[in-house]
């Protein structure tokens, strides 16, 4: 097996299909992560041809980004990292009416990205990232002197934004304005939004596409059933409160039969789903264990689904937001 590398739009970056989302390491939200674990599940993907790993600051206070510099500076291999800052006003996601200035300032992208800098123990962070967007914010306030500064002085080599969760359309004008080199998006088989006019803008504009959530925080795995409980300090016990897991078991038993596949070939088919579209650039899956390091990773292979079941999926797009 080996990985297939694709290129982050301008950055010019080539990065696996598969990257390494490290969210789950940071210890926050996620019941469970084992650091000596963590750091395992991050060595084996690198060994197996991974080269993109997605932190944040804001992931257990820094906690994420420790962690991945950690395994980054004892590896030969080149490895991109991609980090954010997280808003100044701490609201997630962005609201429509705020103003810029209150969430992203010149001072507060420099001083975060020092900070990320400095947990990473990294000279220069490869994607540095806002945490959300609102589009309203181009051409308003410091934020892209700030973002120039930084690239100015090698500290960041290319900015991207995060697009709210379930709002891929309210990155459109950032994409247009030229500034932004790469967009993380939710898209998955439900969250089929991003296909209408996020992708195809970000094939025209060359931006790279990181895709979060592919397996819908679990729902996409077919490991997920009515009766399956979460320790009340996981976030997925909200995620999949009330009736939702039955809806998500029922809307996963239908794409099986529809498709022919076993409950096992979700999550392959649910990943293959999201590379299959020509925009995306990597895809993010959270790995805190090596057995689900090593099934991903084998998907990273440059094989997209046939034509006949991408097209037969296309019926199994859900509007929701199970994060609201």
């Amino acid at each position: 097996m080996s990985m297939n590398y694709r290129t982050l739009g301008k950055t010019g970056l080539d990065v696996s299909e598969i990257g390494y989302g490290a969210w789950g390491i940071g210890n926050t939200g996620w019941r469970g992560a084992d650091d000596q674990e963590s750091l395992k599940a991050l060595h084996r993907s690198i060994e197996l041809g991974l080269n993109f790993i997605d932190t944040a600051l804001g992931y257990g206070d820094g906690h994420s980004e420790k962690l991945v510099g950690q395994v980054v500076r004892e590896r030969s291999e080149t490895i991109y990292v991609a980090s954010k800052i997280p808003p100044k006003n701490g609201q997630w996601p962005a609201q429509a009416g705020v103003p810029s200035n209150e969430a992203f300032t010149a001072e507060h992208v420099i001083s975060s990205t020092e900070t990320s800098l400095r947990n990473l123990g990294l000279d220069v962070i490869d994607v540095q990232q806002f945490h959300v967007w609102s589009d309203e914010w181009v051409g308003q306030g410091d934020w892209l002197e700030g973002v120039q500064k930084l690239k100015e002085q090698g500290k960041i080599r290319h900015f991207g934004v995060s697009i709210n969760d379930y709002q891929p359309a309210n990155a459109i004008k950032l994409i247009e304005s030229g500034v932004v080199d790469t967009v993380q998006v939710i898209y998955n088989i439900f969250e089929q939004t991003p296909e209408d006019e996020l992708l195809p803008a970000c094939l025209e504009h060359n931006v790279g596409v990181i895709v979060r959530v592919a397996l819908d925080e679990g729902g996409l795995t077919g490991s997920i059933t009515p009766e399956t409980e979460f320790d009340e300090d996981d976030f997925r016990s909200r995620y999949f409160r009330g009736d939702r897991k039955r809806e998500v078991y029922e809307r996963v038993q239908k794409i099986t039969q529809d498709l022919g596949i076993g409950n096992d070939e979700i999550a392959e088919t649910a990943l293959r789903y999201v590379l299959s579209h020509p925009a995306v650039s990597t895809v993010i899956p959270g790995m805190r264990s090596i057995r689900n390091v090593e099934r991903n990773m084998k998907i990273g292979d440059g094989q997209g689904l046939p034509k006949e079941q991408i097209e037969k999926l296309k019926a199994h797009r859900w509007t929701r937001n199970f994060y609201s």
